[in-house]
C-alpha cells in the first residue's frame, strides 16, 4: 500500500486524515465539505444531489436529511443505510477534491467504538465496501487516539506502553466509550465497554440555558426549533464548539467572555447568543436530565467509571488517557484520580483530530507489521536458526551431564547399593540390568526435566543473543520495537516460555549411548566396593584378608573383580561394607563419571540424535518467534 487514510466517523462530527508509506510525517488532515472537522450529516435535496456536512443541516428544499445516526447503529437498522448515504458523500469528495485517486494502492482505516463486537465491525466494514470505497478495516477507536498518542510522543512514556495497563476513555458526542489495554492489546471488558453518555447532553444543556436567557427573542427561537429541527441541530452544533472553545482553556476564560452569536434564518432572521462561564460549566455537568434517567453527567461518569473498574479482570490501570470533545474539563480528571487513585491522567493535545492520525497511523503500521512478518518468515524458512543451535549443541549435553549425574548416583546407585548390601541383588553381575530399567525411569521422571530447566534455560542464553544479530535488524528495518523479538526477555515468561523437554531430549529409546555409559560407570563404581571391605579384627577378619590377599595374588586385581561380580557374597561380608565411607567413595569419583560421560558422549552419539535434538529445539524457538510476531499486532510506540 502506498498511502493509508483513516475515518474517523462520528456520531456529531467527522474527520479524513492521510499517511503517505515510509512518511515520518504527522498524518495530513484532509478538508470535506469545506471543514477539516465537518459535521456527520447528509441531505438530498429534490435535485437529487447528496450533501453532507454543515450544508446539510439547513438546506432548503431537501426530501432527506439525516445527522446523528452513528449513535443508532446498534439498536435501529435503517443507521446502516445512513452511514452508508453519508460515507459514500465523503467518498465522492474525496475524488472530487483530488485527495484521493481511484485505483491508487491505498487503505482505508476507519473507526468504531471499543465496545463494538466483531460481528458488528464486520457489518460495519461491509457498508464501507458497499460504498465503493478501497479495502477497509475497523479500528477501535479509543485504541486509535492511545496511537496518535504514542506517535506523536505526547505521552512521553516509549516502550512501558507496550507492557503496562491502560485505560482509554474516549468521550464522544453520544457514547463514552472505555477500552482497557495492556501489553499493547486491547482486552475485552465484560460490560461497560460503550456508555450512552456524550458531550451531546452537555451541548442540549448549554443550548437550554442560552436560550432561556435570551429575553424577548426567547419564544421566537422555541418556534423556530420547534418547527426545524435542522436549525436546532445546527445550534447544537454551534454549542458544541463553544463549549469545547470553553473547556480547552479554562483558566484563560475566567477571565474573559466566552460567547458566539449564531443567525437562525428560518421564517425570518432571529439572533442567539451562546455563553459559556464557569457557573454554565457546572450545570452543565450538575444538572439532573430526563435523558439520563433523572442523574446528572457527573453521575453516569463517575458511575461509569465505578463499572469498569470492577470489570477490569487484570491489573488495574497505571495511565488513563483521555480523548473527545469534553476530554479537556478538568473535572474529568478530578473523577477519575477519584476512582484510580494510582492512575497518571494524561488528555489528548487535539481531541478532534487525535482518532483519525491515530487510524491512518495504524495502517502504516499495519504494512510495517506485515512486511515484518514477512521477513521473519523468511528467517525461520532458511536454516540459521538450526546453524546456531547445532553450534551449541556440544554445550547441551554438557549442561545436562553436569546437572544429572549426582542426582543419578543419589538417586539410583545408592538405592542399588543399599539393596545389594541388603541381600536383596544376589550378584553384582545382577545390577547392570537393573541400571538399565532404573537409570531409563529416571531420565523419564517429571523431577528429572525440572532438574534440566535451569541449565537449559542458561544454555538458551547465548543462543539467543547470537540470533538477536538476525532479529534486531529486522525490528529496526520495519519500526518494531526490538525487545518485540528478543527470546530473552521471555525465557522464563508465562505468555512465551520456552521449554526444551528433557524427556524428548533424552529420549530414552534413542539415547541409549546415554543409558550404557551410566551403567558402566555405576557398576564401576559399585564393583570399587569390595575394596571398601575392611579386615575385622579377630579370627574371621584375618582369615577372610588372607584369603582375599591370596586371591588377589593369585588372579590378580582385574580378576579378582571379575570373580567378585558374579560371586554370591555372604550378606555379612556385605554389611562390613561401610554406606557412609561408600557415599564418600561415590562423592569423589563423580569427576571420573562425568568425564566418562563426555567421552561416552563424544564417541557413541550419533548425528541422528543430534539432529532431531536440532530440528526439536529449534522448532521450539521458532514457535516462540512466531508467537511474538503475533503479539505485534498494531504497536502502540
Amino acid at each position: 500500500m502506498d498511502r493509508f487514510y483513516g475515518f474517523d466517523l462520528g456520531d456529531a462530527e467527522s474527520a479524513i486524515t492521510r499517511l503517505n508509506k515510509g512518511e515520518q510525517a504527522t498524518p495530513e488532515v484532509l478538508t470535506v465539505a469545506g471543514e477539516e472537522s465537518f459535521i456527520t450529516a447528509y441531505a438530498v435535496p429534490t435535485s437529487g444531489d447528496l450533501i453532507i456536512g454543515e450544508k446539510a443541516c439547513y438546506a432548503d428544499n431537501v426530501t432527506k436529511r439525516r445527522i446523528r445516526f452513528k449513535s443508532r447503529f446498534l439498536t435501529d437498522r435503517s443507521s446502516a443505510a445512513d452511514v452508508k448515504s453519508f460515507a459514500a458523500g465523503v467518498l465522492g469528495e474525496l475524488y472530487g477534491n483530488g485527495d484521493l485517486i481511484k485505483n491508487e494502492e491505498c487503505s482505508f482505516y476507519i473507526g468504531c467504538p471499543a465496545g463494538w463486537n466483531k460481528n458488528t465491525r464486520e457489518h460495519y466494514r461491509e457498508i464501507f465496501e458497499g460504498a465503493g470505497y478501497p479495502p477497509a478495516k475497523i479500528i477501535s477507536e479509543s485504541r486509535a487516539a492511545m496511537v496518535s498518542a504514542c506517535q506523536s510522543k505526547h505521552l512521553q512514556l516509549g516502550v512501558d506502553i507496550l507492557s503496562k495497563p491502560v485505560l482509554v476513555v474516549d468521550i464522544g458526542s453520544s457514547t463514552t466509550d472505555f477500552a482497557y489495554i495492556m501489553g499493547g492489546k486491547e482486552v475485552e471488558m465484560q460490560t461497560a465497554g460503550e456508555v450512552m453518555l456524550g458531550g451531546g447532553i452537555m451541548d442540549e444543556i448549554l443550548l437550554e440555558s442560552s436560550v432561556e436567557a435570551s429575553g424577548i427573542s426567547r419564544k421566537k427561537i422555541k418556534a423556530v426549533f420547534d418547527a426545524s429541527d435542522a436549525w436546532k441541530n445546527y445550534a447544537e452544533f454551534a454549542a458544541r464548539r463553544l463549549k469545547e472553545k470553553y473547556f480547552s482553556d479554562e483558566e484563560y476564560w475566567a477571565s474573559h467572555d466566552c460567547r458566539e452569536t449564531i443567525v437562525l434564518r428560518y421564517d425570518r432572521p432571529v439572533k442567539l447568543t451562546l455563553r459559556m462561564n464557569a457557573d454554565v460549566a457546572k450545570k452543565l455537568v450538575n444538572k439532573k436530565t430526563q435523558s439520563l434517567g433523572g442523574r446528572s453527567w457527573k453521575e453516569v461518569f463517575i458511575s461509569s467509571l465505578k463499572d469498569v473498574k470492577e470489570n477490569i479482570s487484570g491489573e488495574q490501570p497505571e495511565l488513563i488517557f483521555l480523548t473527545g470533545g469534553v476530554s479537556k474539563l478538568e473535572s474529568i480528571r478530578d473523577w477519575c484520580s477519584e476512582i484510580f487513585p494510582d492512575a497518571v491522567i494524561i488528555a489528548a493535545t487535539d481531541p478532534e483530530f487525535s482518532v483519525a492520525r491515530g487510524l491512518a497511523y495504524c495502517g502504516r503500521i499495519d504494512e510495517d507489521i506485515r512486511e515484518f512478518r514477512e521477513d521473519l518468515d523468511k528467517l525461520i524458512r532458511d536454516t540459521t536458526i538450526e546453524e546456531i543451535v547445532e553450534k551449541h549443541i556440544p554445550k547441551l549435553y554438557k549442561d545436562a551431564v553436569d546437572c544429572l549425574v549426582d542426582p543419578m548416583i543419589e538417586q539410583v546407585a545408592m538405592p542399588i547399593f543399599d539393596r545389594w548390601r541388603n541381600g536383596e541383588i544376589q550378584k553384582l553381575s545382577d545390577t547392570d540390568g537393573i541400571l538399565q530399567i532404573d537409570v531409563a525411569e529416571f531420565l523419564k521422571k517429571d523431577e528429572t526435566r525440572e532438574l534440566l530447566a535451569g541449565p537449559i534455560t542458561n544454555w538458551l542464553k547465548p543462543v539467543v543473543e547470537e540470533l538477536e544479530e538476525y532479529t534486531v535488524p529486522i525490528c529496526i528495518k520495519h519500526r518494531v520495537p526490538y525487545t518485540a523479538l528478543s527470546l530473552r526477555s521471555y525465557l522464563s515468561a508465562s505468555d512465551i516460555d520456552i521449554k526444551v523437554d528433557a524427556k524428548n531430549i533424552f529420549a530414552v529409546e534413542e539415547m541409549t549411548f546415554l543409558i550404557d555409559s551410566t551403567v558402566t560407570a555405576l557398576v564401576a563404581l559399585l564393583i570399587s566396593a569390595i575394596d571398601l571391605i575392611p579386615f575385622m579384627a579377630g579370627p574371621e577378619g584375618v582369615l577372610i584378608g588372607v584369603i582375599a590377599s591370596a586371591v588377589i595374588l593369585i588372579l590378580g586385581k582385574d580378576k579378582m573383580q571379575e570373580k567378585m561380580l558374579t560371586a554370591d557374597i555372604p550378606k555379612t561380608m556385605r554389611r562390613l561394607v561401610p554406606k557412609n565411607t561408600f557415599r564418600m567413595r561415590m562423592d569423589s569419583v563423580s569427576r571420573d563419571i562425568k568425564e566418562s560421560f563426555y567421552e561416552s558422549l563424544e564417541k557413541d552419539k550419533s548425528d541422528e540424535i543430534t539432529k532431531r535434538m536440532v530440528d526439536e529445539i529449534s522448532g521450539q524457538i521458532e514457535h516462540a518467534l512466531i508467537k511474538m510476531a503475533e503479539v505485534v499486532e498494531i504497536p502502540l510506540g
